[in-house]
C-alpha cells in the first residue's frame, strides 16, 4: 500500500511538471523570492503592485479599471505571466502614471564596490615617479558623479610635489607621518586626523615632507564627462 502511494504521489508531481511553480516551503507563497534576481516579468509585477497599493486600490477595482480579469492581475502582479504591452498600457492609463514607472524596480542599480585589506589596485598617477604610491581603494560604477577613493603613501625616498591640478573636489585624511600641503596661496600642516578639503583645479599637494613614511585618505569627485 505504501509503495502504490509512493507512485501515484510520484504521478502528479511529473503532471505537474519542473517549470510550475511551486510554494515557496518557509512561507508558503509562490510570489517570486525577494532574495534571488528578479525577471523583468518579476519586476514589472512588483512595481505595479506597489503602485495599486500606494493609491490605496484593491487589486479587484484596478483590474476592472485596465479591463482585465481579477487572475491575470494577480499572474501579473506575481510575475507568472510576462504582459502584453496592451495589458501595461491600461494598466499604466487606470493607475495614471508613465508606463517606463513599471521598469523602475527592473533598470534600478545598487552600486557597491568592495576592496579587501591590502588588495587595492595599484596605479600610476601625477607624482608616482615622485615616490607617491596610489592604492584605488573603490570605483563607481554609474551614474554621472565619479568617485575615487586613493590610499596614498610617501616612502621616504619620496619627493615633495605641489602641482597637481586636476578637475572636481578633494578630501584629504592624514593616517601616519606629517606634511605641509600646500593649496593655491596656502600651506597646510597636517598630521594624523587632520583633513582637508578644496578645490582641486588650483595646485596643490605635498610641499614639506615632515615626517615620513606618511599615508593619507584621498577621496577625489568630479563629474564624468
Amino acid at each position: 500500500m505504501t509503495n502504490m502511494r509512493k507512485r501515484v504521489a510520484v504521478r502528479r508531481a511529473s503532471r505537474r511538471g519542473p517549470s510550475s511553480p511551486g510554494p515557496d516551503l518557509a512561507t508558503g507563497s509562490t510570489a517570486p523570492r525577494v532574495d534571488s534576481p528578479l525577471s523583468i516579468a518579476a519586476a514589472i509585477g512588483v512595481q505595479i503592485r506597489q503602485l495599486r497599493k500606494r493609491q490605496d486600490i484593491s487589486a479587484a477595482d484596478l483590474a476592472h479599471r485596465a479591463g482585465l480579469s481579477a487572475g491575470m492581475l494577480s499572474k501579473i502582479e506575481n510575475g507568472a505571466v510576462s504582459a502584453s504591452l496592451e495589458s501595461l498600457e491600461a494598466l499604466a492609463r487606470a493607475l495614471n502614471v508613465p508606463l517606463t514607472s513599471f521598469f523602475a524596480t527592473y533598470e534600478e542599480r545598487r552600486d557597491c564596490s568592495f576592496v579587501p585589506a591590502g588588495k587595492g589596485v595599484t596605479i600610476e598617477r601625477r607624482g608616482t615617479k615622485a615616490g607617491h604610491q596610489y592604492q584605488l581603494l573603490g570605483h563607481s560604477i554609474a551614474g554621472n558623479l565619479v568617485v575615487e577613493p586613493y590610499l596614498i603613501t610617501l616612502s621616504d625616498e619620496a619627493e615633495p610635489y605641489p602641482v597637481f591640478q586636476h578637475a572636481g573636489i578633494e578630501f584629504i585624511y592624514m593616517l601616519t607621518g606629517a606634511v605641509t600641503y600646500r593649496h593655491a596661496d596656502k600651506v597646510y600642516p597636517l598630521r594624523p586626523g587632520d583633513a582637508l578639503m578644496f578645490d582641486s583645479a588650483a595646485p596643490h599637494g605635498p610641499e614639506e615632507l615632515t615626517e615620513l613614511p606618511m599615508t593619507y585618505l584621498s577621496i577625489i569627485v568630479y563629474v564624468r564627462d
